[in-house]
């Protein structure tokens, strides 16, 4: 059953009604809805879904010291789990499960190293070469046609070719898992769907792998020394396959529209005097993929930059609102810092992202490929009238149409 959440008081925000972030007002204009919750404070009111509020972290100080002190701060959501109704929308991206996004101290120091373990077992190259081989496959379908959207031609399908062969599955199982994944993460009304079948692909990839193994993540992660128990690498895979899919692939779309949008940027970037980096790290300082989540919890009451936040109500950390107020200013400072790595979207902290060398190789890779097989993409749509999937936790658009001179690629 739901428990009734007070408003908080006067004293604490400003405003008499939470920041709804579960509308689709704020796909279409999440700056809108940053800004009302900059103008509560450090640390905002919200709603990730109806009658599911949450404390939503604007300021960097206060994300920075949130993400530093795990003595204060848990990430297992179980006692706020039962204070929220089965059927809500964002259970699938919030539930506990035993593994390393939820755990805390040493249960969570021993889930992370084995994903660090298992991770660095995959060489640079050969994580190059299978993006290549996934771009080219997919490049190759829609090149002679002269248009594609960027989205669900090459950046989703290309990301579940990837990770399905990192994690020991067939190129035929790709459709199945972005679409699970994006119905999962985009917390509407087919959530629950995508998180049950999202579920079922996981389960039977491990049981796949336990009976047989293979030179891949879930074996490696069954192989262990620190002897994972098979439900435990099961929500290792859930989490790390899902991690890597759908924010990676909206990565690098977020970044393709970014440079498409800019002629004189693209074209630094195809000649060779720009990289490719440069675009992906402006992303994730800007236009993170991953908007709110860094999702903690207190165990009491404790009072936190002004503001008296309850036990059992989600803390979260919002990249989206954190990258947007840098970009303001740093067009106010007049400045441009690509290289500048002071950007939180890997987090920060104990729970930092364990691989995004491996996500920056992905993603950059992705699109250089890309724009290497097809130097002259343009946008059909202009940047500030594509559409964004809708939900609180991610920054994803629906589709990137563009089109280029049609060739058939010489493989």
């Amino acid at each position: 059953m739901c428990a009734a959440y007070p408003a908080p008081s006067a004293d604490a925000f400003s405003l008499a009604a939470p920041v709804r972030l579960w509308e689709d007002g704020f796909a279409a204009d999440p700056a809108g809805y940053y800004e009302r919750l900059k103008a509560q404070g450090p640390i905002g009111w919200a709603e990730l879904a109806p009658g599911v509020p949450a404390y939503i972290v604007v300021d960097r100080r206060a994300a920075l010291e949130l993400l530093h002190d795990p003595d204060t701060w848990s990430h297992d959501p179980r006692p706020w789990e039962v204070t929220v109704a089965e059927d809500s929308p964002v259970l699938g991206m919030m539930r506990w499960r035993p593994n390393t996004l939820f755990a805390d101290g040493q249960e969570h120091l021993r889930y992370r190293r084995t994903l660090v373990d298992a991770f660095a077992l995959i060489e640079p190259h050969d994580l190059r070469e299978r993006v290549h081989q996934a771009a080219d496959t997919l490049v190759s379908r829609f090149s002679p046609d002269g248009r594609a959207d960027l989205l669900g031609d090459y950046a989703r399908p290309l990301m579940a070719r990837v990770f399905n062969s990192l994690f020991g599955l067939p190129d035929s199982e790709s459709d199945r898992l972005h679409n699970s994944i994006g119905e999962m993460m985009e917390g509407g009304e087919r959530a629950a769907i995508g998180e049950q079948e999202y579920g079922r692909y996981v389960v039977e990839l491990v049981a796949r792998k336990t009976a047989k193994r293979g030179n891949d993540l879930t074996s490696w992660l069954l192989n262990h020394p620190l002897e994972l128990t098979a439900e435990e690498v099961t929500w290792q895979v859930f989490l790390t396959l899902a991690a890597g899919h759908e924010p990676t692939a909206n990565l690098v779309t977020n970044a393709l529209s970014r440079i498409l949008g800019n002629p004189a940027y693209y074209t630094t970037l195809t000649s060779g005097s720009r990289p490719v980096m440069d675009a992906v790290v402006e992303v994730l300082r800007y236009e993170t993929p991953m908007s709110n989540y860094g999702i903690h919890y207190t165990s009491k009451p404790v009072s936190f930059h002004g503001v008296w936040v309850r036990e059992a109500v989600p803390v979260v950390v919002s990249y989206g609102a954190l990258a947007y107020f840098a970009e303001q200013d740093q067009r106010h400072a007049g400045g441009h810092h690509p290289h500048d790595a002071s950007h939180l979207s890997w987090s920060a902290g104990p729970h930092a992202c364990p691989v995004k060398h491996h996500t920056l190789l992905i993603a950059t890779e992705a699109i250089e490929r890309l724009t290497q097989w097809l130097p002259d993409l343009d946008l059909v749509t202009p940047r500030g009238q594509l559409t964004w999937r809708p939900g609180p936790f991610h920054r994803a658009l629906t589709a990137l149409p563009v089109r280029f001179s049609p060739r058939a690629l010489n493989r």
